[in-house]
């Protein structure tokens, strides 16, 4: 079973239909998608963008969606509504035509949304960068309670074999907390897709094999790890083969608890974890499914530039999935 049945699978059995919004509503590719996720039980599209457009485009690409939830974000009689809102999430006095031209932007507006409620989750990202999705999040929505910095994971699939790779996504050169972080954060994401979290600190050096600031900077972050969450099977600092193979596990880490069966990898910093991903998807064949923003109070998902109406469709599953975990 792939991870997106089970996902589907889990949410259908919740009897609740989440809002997402789409900031991107012009696109066809969010058209298609959004069309496949009205027609189910799981997900109630919005769309942001020139209702015109949107039925122009839907007639010609001869889409089923009979009634699709448009809002003309740029021509919004109600928009003022949103602005005290938006002054207080921002947490410091902001001049009203600053925020109405912010608010004339798809992501701010469709952030706002999420804010406030009338959304569940954001999915954006085909016409838009990683910066333009994410930092209006920072701004308005801020980080989930307790943590301090968003980060972004892949789940990597091949059959029935699930990996988390964190954080190959936002923060460029992590300190220890910053990667003790990451791994609380990617466990949640592991629970989601019911990934029993083993966690590995990923490093050049096993267990001092190696010396230097960066070997001790993931061994510390285990360190901060394992004292905050003592009942998460964890080890490092670990060599990937260590934290990976069983039988080199005996001979590099033979106390390691890990096993060389690890299913969760925490890069030591940004350019590692993002190669890494890479690699496993191209050269081992597996599915790259994210980058998963972690971390954020309400769920925002980033999508690649280049991403299919069913990488759109998956994302948004992906998303609902995060939207009722946080209602356990």
């Amino acid at each position: 079973m792939s991870i997106f049945t089970l996902l589907e699978d889990k949410l259908k059995k919740t009897g609740v239909k989440y809002r997402l919004v789409f900031p991107e509503g012009n696109e066809q590719k969010v058209l298609e998608a959004a069309s496949k996720l009205a027609a189910g039980s799981i997900v109630e599209p919005i769309l942001l963008g020139n209702p015109q457009k949107i039925m122009t485009t839907i007639r010609s690409s001869k889409l089923t969606y009979p009634q699709p939830k448009i809002i003309d974000y740029q021509h919004d009689s109600a928009i003022s509504e949103l602005v005290p809102a938006f002054i207080a999430a921002r947490g410091k006095e902001v001049a009203k035509a600053d925020v109405l031209r912010a608010l004339n932007d798809a992501n701010y507006y469709a952030t706002m949304l999420v804010k406030i409620g009338k959304a569940d989750g954001m999915v954006s990202g085909v016409a838009h960068s990683t910066a333009d999705t994410v930092r209006p999040a920072l701004q308005l929505i801020h980080t989930a309670a307790g943590m301090k910095r968003v980060s972004g994971s892949f789940i990597m699939e091949r059959g029935a074999e699930r990996y988390i790779f964190a954080d190959c996504a936002i923060n460029p050169e992590p300190d220890s907390k910053t990667l003790a972080e990451i791994a609380y954060q990617s466990v949640a994401t592991a629970r989601m897709i019911d990934l029993e979290p083993r966690v590995a600190f990923l490093s050049f050096s096993t267990k001092g094999s190696a010396k230097g600031i960066m070997v001790d900077r993931v061994a510390e972050a285990y360190q901060i790890f394992a004292h905050n969450h003592p009942n998460i099977l964890a080890d490092g600092e670990l060599q990937f083969d260590a934290a990976f193979v069983p039988e080199v596990a005996r001979k590099k880490a033979p106390t390691s608890p890990l096993k060389g069966r690890a299913n969760i990898f925490i890069f030591p910093e940004l350019q590692s974890g993002n190669i890494a991903y890479k690699m496993t998807q191209r050269l081992g064949n597996f599915t790259a499914i994210g980058p998963i923003l972690q971390g954020i109070a309400q769920p925002i998902n980033d999508l690649s530039r280049g991403a299919s109406s069913q990488d759109i469709y998956n994302m948004a599953i992906l998303t609902a999935a995060q939207v009722s975990a946080e209602g356990e």
